[in-house]
């Protein structure tokens, strides 16, 4: 069957998850371009926060996204992607142009970041959801790579336009202003959402033949494509947690996306301890640092449909990508040898710098491919509890990486490089301990047929 023939208007819904979380990671991505800001001593206009103040803010968003996302799945199987999505972008960006009123006090940035957590726990839950209704399995991978590039495309535009607003509007009315501006964008989008957006089996721009072609895998398994029947029916947590492949997913997430997290707010701080860069310096090089995972990200949810099109099982042919990317960022164990501008001199940064590129290009691909697992695994109706559960793995383990590199950066303050190696060796390490764990899980494809 052609494509033309198909259809395309799935694609049309990949689009608004990838500016959903665009504006996602770009609502996310403010605070980190302000630590310099608010790090700067009170006598000399700034807050005053330590290492330590600003991971515990990172650390308490992310806490609370990670709790929230398991009730956000759960909540998103039960009301439908439609109504939870936007239900998410309303909370956090509402919380996130409140973020601009709140001063200079750790402890107030530490509740409305928390609740602007809240509102974004929704994002990813939903999306995989959505993915999991308008795709097949083979083209998973490659939807979730194309909206999963909108967290890289949200940090470049973010690396960008925060920096920007602190020139334009000065440090003291900037920082207020990024936060409203970028809160403000997402209100946007939902005019789009409503307008664009229906469950395949409603949607009046949908064709037949592209609607049978998204519910193919259905089909052969005799399982009703209906998600609405999906909707209605109670999924147990406790049966959840009662599976193999719910624990497979649990750790894929807890020791890889405290990465991810990691590179989003550090990797401004480490640019400029590491080689004393400025405000403004660090823009081009984390702008590119995101530009190059969107490559990865896309390129990673093709890797599976290679091995697919030799006739490879799914799941197989997602674990085996899932490897080959794994030992991509055992380059990151290289990082400070390439940093040493003793060594490398001017050239130092940019060596850095590229292989920072690409330890963030694999855990794109890893990251697309990680959430594919769930809809291989599980029926529909369970994606976005499934999701959930994965969200609060991956947020603990954000917690846990960013009070590292906080408690690290403050005991290492003179010496900064002694952290941020500590740091990209644990980089390194998780992907490979991951994948390994969710062999040891599921060595073969066992999907889930008794929910």
């Amino acid at each position: 069957m052609k494509e033309t023939k198909i259809g395309k208007y799935r694609w049309v819904i990949a689009t608004l998850l990838l500016f959903s979380t665009t504006i996602n990671y770009m609502d996310r991505q403010v605070i980190s371009y302000l630590k310099e800001y608010f790090s700067t001593p009170v006598s000399e206009g700034g807050f005053g926060w330590t290492n330590t103040d600003f991971a515990y803010v990172t650390s308490f968003f992310t806490a609370f996204y990670a709790g929230v996302t398991i009730v956000a799945g759960w909540v998103i199987d039960k009301i439908g992607t439609k109504l939870g999505l936007a239900l998410s972008l309303i909370i956090w960006s509402f919380f996130g142009i409140l973020n601009a009123f709140v001063g200079g006090t750790v402890a107030m940035h530490v509740v409305v970041r928390s609740l602007f957590g809240i509102g974004e726990a929704g994002n990813f839950p939903a999306s995989i959801k959505t993915v999991a209704e308008w795709f097949p399995k083979r083209e998973r991978a490659l939807a979730t790579g194309l909206f999963n590039s909108g967290s890289n495309i949200g940090a470049m535009i973010a690396s960008l336009f925060v920096p920007w607003c602190l020139v334009y509007f000065g440090a003291e009315l900037g920082w207020k202003m990024a936060f409203i501006i970028t809160g403000a964008v997402g209100f946007l989008w939902l005019i789009f959402w409503f307008a664009l957006y229906e469950s395949p089996s409603k949607h009046k721009k949908l064709t037949k033949e592209e609607y049978d072609y998204i519910h193919s895998d259905d089909i052969a398994m005799h399982v009703a494509p209906s998600e609405d029947v999906a909707i209605k029916e109670k999924i147990s947590w406790g049966k959840l947690f009662g599976y193999r492949q719910t624990w497979s997913f649990f750790f894929g997430k807890f020791l890889t996306d405290g990465i991810w997290w990691f590179l989003l707010f550090w990797l401004p701080d480490y640019l400029k301890k590491q080689f004393g860069m400025t405000g403004h310096e660090v823009m081009l090089p984390t702008f590119i640092v995101y530009g190059v995972a969107i490559f990865g990200s896309i390129f990673g949810g093709s890797v599976p449909m290679f091995f697919m099109n030799k006739g490879m099982e799914a799941y197989k042919a997602r674990m085996t990508a899932m490897f080959i990317i794994a030992l991509f960022p055992l380059v990151l164990l290289s990082t400070q040898y390439f940093g040493d501008t003793a060594v490398f001199g001017s050239m130092a940064s940019t060596l850095a710098v590229a292989v920072i590129c690409v330890g963030a290009a694999a855990h794109q691909a890893w990251s697309a491919n990680l959430f594919t697992t769930v809809s291989d695994l599980f029926p529909k109706k369970a994606v976005g509890s499934i999701t959930g559960i994965g969200g609060l793995a991956g947020g603990i383990g954000g917690v846990l990486v960013q009070q590292l590199a906080g408690r690290l950066t403050d005991f290492y303050q003179s010496t900064p490089q002694t952290a941020y190696t500590i740091m990209f060796v644990v980089c390194a390490m998780s992907y490979v301990v991951a994948w390994l764990l969710m062999k040891l899980f599921v060595p073969k494809f066992s999907p889930i047929t008794d929910l």
